[in-house]
């Protein structure tokens, strides 16, 4: 059959095109705001973020562990510089990342308004008027009422009353010899839907918040050791945006100790950690001294800051001399894990005091298991302990005024003394033993540390203490903290309200008949998957028509076809 000529599929181009209309720049505008704002779009910029904070959790990242970042560089020396120009150790802060954040920031605020203004139209609005033909719905059931055993009306009342005291919002309808009522809840799905929504922006708001007002800070603690939450006593500071130093809360924190226990029984486990332990005492302005307790997942809250243990190590303690046997340099150096082991790598700069400026590259051995190189740890806790360093003599690179990493030495400029083409072995000690410097640059001694350590190394067989250890210390602060937990919390809450409550309406009509008899009609709509949307038909039509009918046999079929 042929269209009429002026029928809009008739007027083709002449070229046999298809004539669209213009857009325009506002058009366009419209339809990229339209396809920004779709919960489509929304779900797939949400899973795009959890892919973008993947690389976060591969390598190390500056806020978090800028020890780790600068020993990722010196492992991949040709991998990490590519890396860090795509922000791959400033994953949360990158360009893209942010990005990400934003578009998913705009697109739940563009679902959410129109969602929320629609939402309370429907709560005001009645419920839908009773359809024609209930038996095409759900949980189709119908009685039969007997001439002169009740009126239509008050059949009706009795649904609306039954309904109404099941959570419906209920409404009557007359429509010549019928009368209905409509029935609607579940209306907390959907508002538990936009509570999920709502609260999802909120932690956004409050997780940009926190970064902006908030600071996360590093310090490594030696045993002994003390730190005060003072901007320049951080090793790496991270503040937001618009966060003032000066609005830190000061305070003193001591490492008294640091208990590590391991499994030793366990052969499949033997070595692992099995608990850390960070004892501290934390001093505020005119208060009493207190003291604290800093383990792995379990932060110390104080003066506004969450302090979180992120590792730990050996401290070896080393004093240089010059010939003259003067102290040109002491301290307890951290020496970075290497292994589950804890072989642990470090470096000692000795810029003054000496002919030359010297650096020394040390391998720390907890428990030194081989007799010939290359040694390696056996086990991580003291039982035979060994300090090997290599020598190096000329310029440290520190003299210019260009910050250099205390964890790595620039050789390059610089004249190896052991081990190598040299032909001078390197330096090796135990806990308080001493050893010359090559071309009479002085000793270097490797102290004993345990309270109680014996004058003579010989007599020394215990171990346990004899080397302080390090604690890498994470202070967080985040003012937005309660914030965000209260987001969470109406997250979860939003989505189980709607998941597990079910949108429905029921409809009870009654039809009176010429011989004064009346049918009644009761059907269901699920506004969504409701699984147990017949069995609450089922339900409202037995309790309702108890009173009045005789179910029909067999039931849910009408005898008027």
């Amino acid at each position: 059959m042929s269209r009429p000529s002026d029928h809009i599929d008739s007027r083709q181009p002449a070229d046999g095109g298809i004539n669209q209309p213009r857009l325009g720049f506002v058009g366009w505008l419209r339809w990229l705001w339209r396809q920004l704002t779709s919960m489509r779009t929304a779900l797939f910029l949400l899973l795009l973020l959890a892919i973008a904070a993947v690389p976060g959790s591969l390598v190390p990242q500056r806020s978090s562990d800028p020890n780790g970042v600068t020993q990722y560089f010196v492992d991949n020396p040709d991998l990490a510089p590519v890396l860090d120009t795509f922000q791959a150790f400033e994953v949360y802060t990158s360009v893209w990342f942010s990005s990400i954040y934003l578009l998913l920031f705009v697109s739940l605020i563009g679902c959410v308004v129109p969602r929320t203004r629609y939402h309370f139209q429907a709560l005001r609005a009645k419920p839908p008027k009773t359809p024609a033909r209930l038996a095409r719905l759900a949980g189709f059931i119908e009685r039969e009422v007997p001439a002169g055993v009740a009126d239509a009306a008050s059949v009706v009342e009795a649904a609306r009353a039954q309904l109404r005291s099941g959570g419906y919002r209920v409404a009557v309808f007359t429509d010549a010899k019928e009368l209905s009522v409509s029935a609607e809840r579940g209306y907390l799905r959907e508002t538990g839907n936009l509570v999920f929504h709502s609260a999802l922006i909120g932690i956004l708001v409050a997780v940009g918040f926190g970064g902006g007002f908030g600071f996360t800070g590093q310090r490594v603690v030696v045993e002994g050791q003390s730190f005060v939450n003072s901007l320049l006593a951080y090793e790496s500071y991270n503040p937001g945006r618009f966060f003032s130093p000066g609005s830190l809360e000061p305070y003193k924190l001591t490492l008294d100790s640091f208990d590590v226990t391991y499994e030793t029984e366990n052969r499949d486990a033997f070595g692992q950690p099995t608990d850390f332990a960070a004892n501290v005492t934390v001093e505020h302005k005119g208060e009493k001294p207190e003291p604290g307790r800093v383990k792995v997942n379990e932060p110390l809250r104080t003066g506004g800051t969450d302090i979180y243990l992120l590792g730990n190590g050996y401290a070896p303690t080393i004093t240089v001399r010059d010939p003259e046997g003067t102290v040109v340099f002491t301290d307890s150096i951290p020496f970075l894990p290497q292994d589950a082991q804890l072989t642990s790598l470090g470096v000692v700069k000795v810029p003054d005091g000496l002919a030359e400026q010297i650096g020394m590259i040390g391998f720390f051995y907890p428990t030194q298991a081989a007799q010939q190189q290359p040694y390696f740890s056996s086990f991580p806790d003291l039982e035979y302990p060994v300090l090997t360093l290599d020598v190096f003599a000329g310029d440290l690179g520190i003299d210019g005024g260009i910050p250099t990493s205390v964890y790595t030495l620039n050789t390059d400029s610089m004249t190896q003394l052991t081990r190598g083409d040299t032909g001078v072995k390197s330096i090796e000690l135990m806990p308080g033993r001493s050893q010359e410097l090559p071309n009479g640059l002085g000793t270097v001694t490797f102290e004993n540390a345990a309270p109680n350590a014996p004058a003579d190394p010989a007599e020394t067989t215990d171990y346990s203490h004899s080397v302080l250890r390090f604690a890498s210390l994470d202070i967080h602060n985040d003012p937005t903290q309660g914030w965000v937990l209260l987001f969470a919390v109406l997250v979860l809450l939003g989505l189980l309200t709607s998941l597990f409550i079910p949108r429905r309406r029921i409809w009870v009509k009654v039809v009176e008949r010429e011989d004064g008899s009346l049918r009644i009609e009761y059907a269901g709509l699920a506004r969504g998957e409701d699984p147990t949307l017949e069995e609450a038909v089922a339900a409202v039509a037995e309790r309702h028509s108890a009173a009045f009918t005789a179910p029909l046999a067999p039931a849910g079929q009408s005898d008027l076809g």
